[in-house]
């Protein structure tokens, strides 16, 4: 190892569920050097970073560190860091025992603090990052953008050398990203070497001196960051051109039937409370035949919490004013009897779906509802399947490996399942997350295709200050107040 190498990568290859996802990796970045890793999705930029943090131990090749790096280790702050510790918060939830029938599962600060004292630096980031008020909140109870402010609080506390952000913005209200922005900045100025894991070339910061770019797990270029962004074959990788889109099929044989009039979906002065916490006040919402809305707000504002009333989630709907397909909530109708009209993509969806499917099975099982394929299906459900793939460009893939797929392409595969029982309501909350630039261009296409040709209604839902779909002509916005967050509904004008 060189003496100025921070650590020194040779010859490593990865291979994931049976895919190669890293091949023949040669890197040392210097201590003082400030690197970002672009690519694509699909291109190894996760990968990477698990060889380098530690989580992936199966590589081939040499990984050499210096003592800097082995004295104070790797941070790094990822959304399937979030997801680990939520799904163990699950498994462990015993509640149906506790006499409140309510387990919280483990507090944010225990996340940051661990078994450490509280101590001034800590105090310091709580307040900074606006997190004082959830300290004693479990994980599940917690927003995305929350979850990553804890654990970005705890990674920079353990004051690693190497300090890796996976997409760091994402999942952020307004507020929250011009906060990230003014920290990172201050990371990059510190003696800490920070890579960021950056989707599209505007992510990356002013202060990131060098460029790693990676594409089906090569390295394809490395070096300074002026001359690497400049170059036209690394802004023809992250952008390259969009399949054609196709016709949609034929509406889905509906097994139900909606009333002639009236709107979709009507909430009238609806509240929801969780002890002495309130999650929604008064929230009026009426979604009519010709709408597609957007709702947005703030991190841990109630966006969930409103949506699981709607969908036959939340128990909290019962004994509310809340109306859906005509039918009054607590009616006699089932939960299935709700879920059937809509078509649902979220992240949680994309990452907890089973493995080793054949695209055309996954979007098949969009007509079942499962998270996996375990029904019999017959020729026609595969050919509105494969109709489906190629409405949205994705014909190619249709008999090939689930898996084999980029994630971007993996989530456009899930807008097909959600729409092949075309769902009077397709509910997308935040579709464009963890996606580069290239894919989020897709996404929104074909939502807009999707509304431009069928009576199916869209609810985009927004965290973050990125693009909605140009269909959206409706808003319903939680606004902060002193005391919460107020509900207002507007007409939206692209």
């Amino acid at each position: 190892m060189t003496t100025t190498a921070l650590l020194e990568l040779h010859k490593i290859n990865l291979v994931y569920r049976a895919l190669p996802a890293l091949r023949n990796v040669d890197w040392a970045p210097a201590a003082g050097e400030q690197w970002a890793c672009l690519g694509p999705n699909g291109a190894g930029k996760t990968s990477l970073a698990r060889v380098l943090s530690g989580q992936a131990t199966h590589f081939s090749g040499e990984f050499r560190r210096s003592q800097l790096l082995a004295d104070r280790g790797v941070g790094y702050v990822c959304f399937e860091q979030a997801k680990a510790l939520c799904d163990r918060d699950r498994k462990l939830d015993d509640s149906e025992f506790r006499a409140n029938a309510s387990d919280p599962g483990t507090t944010v600060q225990s996340v940051i603090l661990g078994s450490k004292a509280p101590d001034e630096r800590y105090h310091q980031w709580v307040e900074r990052l606006h997190i004082s008020h959830i300290l004693q909140r479990g994980l599940r109870f917690i927003s995305t953008g929350e979850m990553r402010k804890t654990l970005l609080i705890r990674a920079i506390l353990d004051n690693p050398a190497l300090l890796i952000l996976d997409s760091p913005l994402d999942g952020l209200d307004r507020a929250s990203q011009q906060d990230m922005h003014k920290i990172i900045d201050e990371l990059l100025r510190s003696d800490m070497t920070v890579l960021m894991l950056c989707r599209q070339l505007e992510d990356i910061p002013a202060g990131i001196s060098h460029v790693l770019v990676l594409d089906g797990g090569d390295i394809v270029a490395s070096g300074a960051r002026a001359e690497l962004v400049a170059r036209d074959s690394v802004r023809t990788l992250m952008n390259p051109p969009m399949a054609e889109l196709g016709a949609l099929p034929p509406p889905a044989p509906r097994p139900y039937e909606l009333p002639d009039t009236g709107p979709l979906v009507q909430l009238r002065n609806v509240s929801v409370s969780y002890g002495e916490l309130s999650v929604l006040r008064g929230v009026n919402w009426v979604l009519d035949r010709h709408t597609h809305c957007c709702v947005s707000g703030p991190n841990g504002c109630g966006k969930t919490t409103l949506l699981s009333l709607i969908t036959g989630d939340n128990h909290k709907a019962y004994g509310q004013d809340i109306t859906l397909f005509g039918i009054r909530r607590g009616s006699g109708e089932s939960v299935w009897d709700i879920k059937q009209k809509y078509g649902q993509l979220d992240t949680q969806l994309h990452l907890n779906y089973v493995r080793g499917m054949r695209v055309v099975e996954v979007v098949v099982s969009g007509f079942f509802d499962t998270i996996g394929l375990y029904d019999d299906w017959g020729d026609q459900q595969r050919d509105v399947a494969d109709q489906w793939l190629a409405a949205l460009g994705l014909a190619s893939h249709s008999r090939g490996s689930f898996d084999a797929l980029s994630f971007g392409l993996q989530r456009m595969v899930l807008l097909a399942r959600a729409m092949v029982k075309s769902p009077i309501i397709l509910l997308l909350d935040e579709p464009t997350l963890g996606l580069d630039g290239h894919h989020r261009k897709l996404m929104l296409r074909a939502i807009d295709h999707i509304a431009a040709n069928s009576d199916t209604r869209i609810i985009f839902v927004s965290h973050s200050a990125g693009e909605v779909p140009a269909c959206i002509n409706q808003h319903l916005l939680f606004e902060p107040t002193d005391d919460g967050f107020e509900v207002l509904c507007r007409e939206h004008n692209p």
